[in-house]
């Protein structure tokens, strides 16, 4: 049984090529942040769209680097292009307003004037019960107080109450 390799060169050296590894992380980034962006808000937690396909895409880039390529620098140059991908997005939605709009979800109003909107409830899985949780976390008595309340885009609920 070997402690240790016999050529430490052959960890680092690419084994794919660097097109192909460019092209599958950014397949990968944009097909995942897709999908999180058409499925409802609450789906991902409390993270950001583009937050939670980062942290998958980097988890998967270095599982594969721990065990199924024989070359780190595989695993670490997906790794570089998914975080150097999420920085553009980033930086692009915060220059450019329509790319704003295109990986991030406006806020859906679930409470208007005091009223349920059913429709948009439905449309994000929130329950009445969970409604009336966030209402009790919030310190909030009767639906009536409510101005408005929101799902944001990140998934958690928001209140406006008349006060």
């Amino acid at each position: 049984m070997e402690l240790l390799p016999d050529d430490w060169g052959s960890i680092w050296a690419l084994d794919t090529p660097l097109l192909e590894l460019l092209v599958r992380g950014g397949v990968l980034y944009f097909a995942i942040l897709l999908l999180l962006r058409v499925m409802p808000r609450r789906t991902g937690g409390e993270l950001a769209t583009m937050d939670l396909v980062l942290i998958l895409l980097m988890t998967e880039a270095a599982t594969h680097a721990l065990g199924d390529y024989t070359s780190l620098g595989d695993g670490l140059f997906v790794i570089t292009t998914v975080m150097v991908l999420n920085f553009s997005v980033n930086f692009l939605s915060y220059r450019v307003p329509w790319m704003e709009r295109l990986v991030s979800s406006p806020p859906i109003p679930i409470v208007l004037d005091g009223r349920i909107q059913r429709r948009n409830m439905r449309r994000e899985f929130v329950t009445e019960d969970e409604l009336e949780s966030h209402l009790r976390q919030n310190d909030i008595d009767d639906l009536s107080q409510v101005k408005c309340a929101y799902v944001e885009s990140e998934g958690q609920i928001t209140f406006v109450t008349r006060k």
